[in-house]
């Protein structure tokens, strides 16, 4: 186990404030994160992205970057862009 995973795991354990903030924030992380990965793995910019959602560059960055109050429907445009589609579970 790495050095990250040691502290995430031993902080979660110790300190619920933080085991609640940080399974939220990185499911958000996680959106952007994969949203930017099929971006790029497309071989767009965010320009492009922007100008095919008549959107800003700025506001791409910002769900790539702080997708926590993303809809599912900006989800479903920005992945359309990129010939995709949205799959959602609840487990």
């Amino acid at each position: 186990m790495s050095d990250l995973k040691k502290y995430v795991s031993n902080r979660k354990a110790g300190d619920p404030d933080f085991r609640e903030g940080f399974d939220e924030g990185y499911q958000s992380f996680k959106i952007g994160a994969l949203l930017r990965q099929a971006r790029e793995n497309s071989g767009l910019t965010q320009e492009e992205i922007a100008e095919r959602l008549n959107t800003k560059k700025s506001a791409i960055s910002r769900i790539e970057n702080h997708a926590e109050d993303i809809k599912l429907s900006t989800l479903e445009r920005f992945a359309s862009v990129l010939g995709l589609k949205i799959e959602v579970s609840i487990t």
